[in-house]
């Protein structure tokens, strides 16, 4: 495409961002059905106990309610690994006990008290240290180590090379848990057509989770089975990994009512997915120099009741210290325990902000030991273009994996120095820092810097269909679901690039199982490098279907696209528009395309550099951000204001987690004590400056249009920048999120005391 009609990279309007800010756009718990009726949850008031009888009948006595459901009367079938559709065991306050539909909420409500059951209270472990003990109460049968055994990931022999090492440093770091507050709480509504089933719900996985899982509990062809994502509040990785969608299935078909369940906003508290908590130890041995000789991190995951992708939490914190900086020797070893706790599960990130928390805080204290600049040290010793040193030990023909281990492979693009110099620039590094703790006086000021890496969806499938109707208009059909990062605009972009047509000529059909192809998971920052290919090369396709059409009707040996237009080569005044070109087709010009994204020659990640200045008040033990400066490398950036947003949104969700949101539970019952928004102090815009995004780096040669990863990287190095800033203006490192008054006074009583 010529550069005046070039796509990527402009800012375009966003899809849908009219009907949202006036309130037209339709969330699932907007929708109405004829008939339909309304759900309610049971919930347990005991961290653990085993249900021993469960009567119902009052409750299926009064007049409007058409189903109550409990474990008797549910399919044997998991959802998940761990997770059956209602369980005789209950393992958090809050865990699902029975299910109602009604004809308003209120009757099922009401239902709900009419319920009658009778527990057997089992002992209950909330801390994941205690669970991993052998006396430990089980959480599930299996125990309360997930797996039966540590995960662990290792590049050489750190064991063996620390005790070498010239210098080592170490600390323990604490994170907190905590829940993501979408303004959309999840819903899910059911309807049954004969043995067809239609779901509509909170979701990012349509074709990749819902319909299969739905499928499988209740025993029907994934044939029978639709499930639409209309719009998304909010995702932040979230909104699955539940029983919601089973349990309205299983509504509707025993009420032969459509039903529609939605969570109260202390219901999304209580029992949504949250964030786990952590406790991460970590050595760094060091040459003389500073040179890394040795990376050793062991984290313990609090995982709470149920599982989900806790797993994938626990592996993607120990990535930043097994491959940010260049090390012979890193190993990681992770631990998910079980606890009574409610589940934790996917949130922006999962564990990389967690283990770069600790990563990042240790560097710049070993930083300071050895008298260098955190600065230096960082640009000294950052993973290069090369990778790490050692041996590739994939195979040659298979994808690289994009959370490597292994040595002796290179990146596609690794843009982190000019990240880190274009921020350290920006912040004014060199002319306004001072040392650690030369500030005085009770308002004290720091600047703090860290860094990231990040994963981009590698060895994900996509499908993608791309349409040319006899309207003159492009339909892309792709199965992924936009979950509020702006995924329809950008895809649109793609497409539009590639067909060389204005985008306003573009209608994106998505998150419909009916409608849409096969698609992944919206996840781990995959869906521009995965799914963005999938749509090029369909749009590309497309294109050459419609080249050879336009080519028959213009009888030019040669066509080409100019702004929606078909233009013969030797005669430029003869042309199409592509409802022309369509017209007397007995269908569509339909390009298709399958594509599973990787290299099997280059590693495929992204990379951030973060800065912040911060104020710290010595009598209060407030911290107040003045500045924060966010150096990302996402390759080519598709949508430069929406990339923009996309950072500083993730940057302001983190500084809140950073440094005040956090679920608090009663440590002998396990009841959330703050599940509404008056009592769970959330964030707000006004309480933190703009965010100063930057993208000083390249394209990346291996991505559509040169793009990388950008949805999860802008919150991996948010809590270390600013552990990092305060340090610099107080001599103290925090190692416990969040960094509330309290911490900061405790950390500067001890600073005092010696």
């Amino acid at each position: 495409m010529s550069t005046d009609l070039a796509v990527v990279g402009t800012v375009v309007p966003r899809m849908g961002l009219v009907d949202r800010v006036q309130g037209k756009t339709r969330y699932t718990a907007d929708l109405k059905r004829p008939g339909m009726l309304y759900g309610r949850v049971l919930r347990s008031p005991h961290a653990h106990a085993r249900i021993i009888n469960i009567d119902t009948s009052e409750a299926m006595r009064l007049p409007g309610v058409h189903a109550v459901l409990t474990h008797r009367d549910v399919p044997a079938e998991r959802i998940d690994a761990d997770l059956f559709p209602l369980d005789e065991i209950v393992r958090f306050v809050g865990d699902e006990v029975a299910v109602v539909a009604a004809e308003s909420e209120t009757l099922a409500e009401d239902a709900l008290r009419l319920i009658r059951v009778e527990y057997e209270v089992l002992p209950a472990v909330f801390d994941a240290e205690e669970a991993l003990r052998p006396d430990a109460p089980s959480v599930h049968a299996q125990g309360n180590l997930v797996g039966g055994r540590a995960l662990v990931v290792e590049r050489g022999n750190a064991a063996e090379a620390l005790p070498r090492a010239a210098r080592v440093f170490e600390g323990t770091f604490r994170t907190q848990i905590h829940a993501p507050v979408g303004m959309e709480t999840r819903a899910a509504l059911a309807e049954w057509q004969g043995e067809a089933l239609t779901v509509w719900k909170t979701s990012r996985a349509v074709h990749a989770n819902d319909r299969q899982a739905l499928a499988r509990v209740l025993g029907i062809p994934p044939a029978q089975v639709r499930v639409i994502c209309t719009s998304m509040g909010g995702g932040f990785g979230n909104k699955d990994e539940s029983r919601l969608a089973v349990l309205v299935a299983l509504l509707a078909r025993q009420a032969g009512r459509p039903v529609r369940l939605e969570y109260s906003r202390a219901e999304e508290f209580i029992a949504g997915r949250n964030r786990q908590s952590s406790l991460t130890h970590l050595r760094l041995g060091v040459e003389q120099d500073g040179t890394p000789a040795a990376i050793a991190m062991r984290s313990v995951m609090n995982a709470g009741a149920y599982i989900a992708s806790g797993m994938g939490v626990t592996r993607r914190t120990g990535q930043g210290a097994l491959y940010l900086y260049t090390c012979p020797h890193a190993r990681f070893e992770g631990l998910t325990a079980y606890t009574n706790r409610p589940a934790g599960g996917s949130f922006r990130g999962l564990g990389a902000p967690l283990g770069h928390f600790a990563l990042e805080v240790l560097i710049d204290q070993a930083a300071e030991a050895l008298g260098m600049d955190p600065l230096d040290y960082r640009l000294q010793f950052h993973v290069t273009d090369a990778g790490q040193p050692g041996q590739r030990t994939t195979p040659a023909d298979q994808l690289l994996p994009d959370e490597p281990v292994e040595g002796g492979v290179p990146f596609s693009s690794n843009g982190l120095r000019e990240c880190i110099l274009a921020g350290a620039e920006r912040i004014g590094w060199r002319q306004r820092r001072q040392p650690n703790g030369t500030a005085t006086g009770p308002l004290r000021r720091g600047i703090g810097m860290a860094l990231g890496i990040y994963k981009g969806g590698i060895g994900r499938e996509a499908e993608a269909e791309v349409r040319i109707t006899p309207a003159g208009r492009v339909e892309v059909h792709i199965g992924n679901v936009d979950v509020g990062q702006g995924s329809t605009t950008v895809l649109a972009q793609m497409a539009a690039e590639a067909l060389e047509v204005p985008v306003h000529l573009v209608d994106m059909v998505m998150a419909d199982t009916a409608t849409t192809p096969p698609a992944p998971i919206t996840a781990g920052s995959s869906t521009t490098i995965t799914c963005g290919a999938a749509v090029k090369l369909a749009a590309e396709d497309a294109k050459r279907h419609l080249l050879e059409r336009a080519a028959t009707l213009l009888q030019a040996p040669a066509v080409r696209l100019e702004a929606g237009q078909l233009i013969s080569a030797e005669a430029p005044q003869r042309r199409l528009d592509l409802a022309a070109a369509v017209a007397g087709l007995p269908g569509d010009i339909v390009g298709t395309a399958q594509t599973t994204a990787g290299s099997t020659t280059h590693l495929i990640n992204a990379f951030a550099a973060h800065f912040a200045e911060v104020e710290v008040d010595t009598q209060s033990g407030r911290i107040r951000v003045l500045r924060y400066v966010a150096a990302h490398d996402s390759g080519r950036i598709v949508h430069p204001l929406m990339a923009e947003n996309q950072v500083s949104g993730g940057v302001l969700q983190f500084l809140a987690i950073a440094l005040r949101e956090e679920l608090y539970l009663d440590p002998r019952s396990g009841v959330t004590l703050n599940p509404s928004l008056l009592e769970h102090k959330c964030t707000s815009i006004v309480d933190f400056p703009p965010i100063e995004v930057l993208f000083p780096a390249p394209p990346d040669p291996l991505g559509p249009y040169g793009a990388k990863a950008l949805g999860e990287p802008p919150v991996v190095p948010v809590l270390a920048v600013i552990a990092n800033a305060v340090a610099n203006a107080t001599g103290v490192w925090l190692h416990e999120a969040p960094f509330t008054p309290r911490r900061v006074l405790q950390a500067l009583r001890e600073q005092r005391q010696g």
